[in-house]
């Protein structure tokens, strides 16, 4: 199939399971063409069956804000045209999904009946689409895309609860390829480098946003480093990093936490971790914990949104209400209380990731891109 992939080409969940899922169809032989405003940070082109078009923006004076979703519409077109595209799968409802039914009107005009998959990852339903300015636009566009999906059961009853929603959303969990992270761990992991023998390495990843509560994870580790010897390692930029580094100093732990930014090199930094926290305000799924696991880290994070989906209480590590990090501090010392417990949790969790792997989620894409194909016109 010839199949043109529309997303956010940054370090965010959806941008990440967009250029997974696109490298992973290309490996089975799928010409894969990704439209986007610049290049997806996690896109290899190894495979030659991987191409990338840019949607560039004209500056206009006339225009205080670029018309981004007219630009990326128009590219659509001009891909799709080229190419003989088949299927469109836009990843975001707003602007993407919108974008693509535009696309799908001019290209109709032409005689030419492009599908539209729309995949919802959170953001576009929890925050940006429940604002009234935006919620008209989110209905339109989800009702009149061929198929929609949602990363988790939770995001997909959110949207029925938020939306007027006329048609099905399918849940399609996100993925990992489980097979890079063993690649990961038989690399030669320089634990040696950030930690001493005896002390445990506690991580957190994200982009840094009030809605992840990274002045939690500070706190968390405050109270857990006290009991136990550890370090705590932060990958990730935005906005909330000044505040994070400011508490950090306020307690006194500047010299064992580590501020490394943001990284293509996550699976490596994952082989030193031993505990992953994410207490998140809220998650449509939690990828970044599901990347954890696949590393063999143990989780402790929040109960919100779609991480009871993939954070299993007691076996691949503990859930606590959002804010709780007295309750956080505690399960994470459940899981540190000895290396024989530690060691079951991160072993736990590792198998548990791998129901969410790339071979049994991928397949499942294809068949809903085939299935959209018998959709009459």
């Amino acid at each position: 199939m010839k199949i043109g992939i529309v997303c956010y080409p940054t370090y965010g969940g959806s941008g990440v399971l967009a250029t997974e899922l696109g490298m992973a169809l290309a490996d089975k032989g799928h010409e894969v063409h990704f439209i986007t405003y610049n290049h997806p940070v996690r896109l290899d082109y190894l495979s030659h069956h991987l191409h990338f078009h840019r949607v560039d923006i004209e500056e206009y004076p006339l225009f205080q804000y670029q018309p981004y979703e007219l630009a990326l519409s128009s590219k659509m077109v001009e891909v799709v045209r080229k190419h003989n595209l088949e299927v469109l799968h836009v990843h975001y409802a707003i602007p993407h999904a919108y974008a693509a039914y535009m696309a799908k009107e001019m290209l109709k005009e032409k005689g030419i009946f492009i599908k539209v998959v729309t995949t919802l990852h959170g953001t576009d339903i929890t925050l940006v689409g429940s604002h009234p300015t935006y919620k008209t636009a989110v209905e339109f566009s989800i009702n009149h895309s061929d198929v929609v999906t949602a990363v988790s059961n939770n995001l997909r009853q959110t949207t029925l609860d938020r939306f007027n929603i006329t048609r099905d959303i399918q849940v399609v969990y996100n993925f990992i390829d489980i097979k890079r992270y063993k690649e990961a761990e038989a690399e030669e992991c320089q634990r040696i480098t950030l930690a001493e023998p005896d002390e445990i390495i506690l991580t957190h990843v994200s982009n840094f946003r009030a809605v992840k509560r990274v002045q939690d994870v500070i706190r968390t580790f405050y109270g857990v480093q006290k009991e136990v010897p550890s370090k705590l390692l932060l990958i990730g930029e935005g906005p909330d990093r000044i505040k994070a580094e400011n508490l950090t100093k306020k307690l006194k732990i500047s010299d064992k936490v580590f501020f490394l930014g943001n990284s293509t090199e996550v699976r490596k930094i994952l082989c030193y971790s031993d505990v992953f926290l994410l207490p998140s305000q809220t998650e449509s799924f939690g990828l970044a914990a599901l990347e954890a696991m696949a590393g063999k880290t143990a989780i402790i994070s929040t109960n919100t949104g779609g991480l009871p989906e993939v954070n299993v209480h007691g076996k691949t590590g503990f859930l606590s209400d959002v804010g709780d990090v007295d309750d956080m501090v505690a399960n994470t010392l459940k899981i540190l209380k000895n290396k024989e417990t530690l060691e079951q949790f991160k072993r736990q969790a590792y198998e548990h990731a791998k129901s969410f792997s790339l071979d049994n989620i991928v397949p499942v894409y294809e068949e809903i891109y085939s299935n959209c194909l018998q959709i009459e016109v």
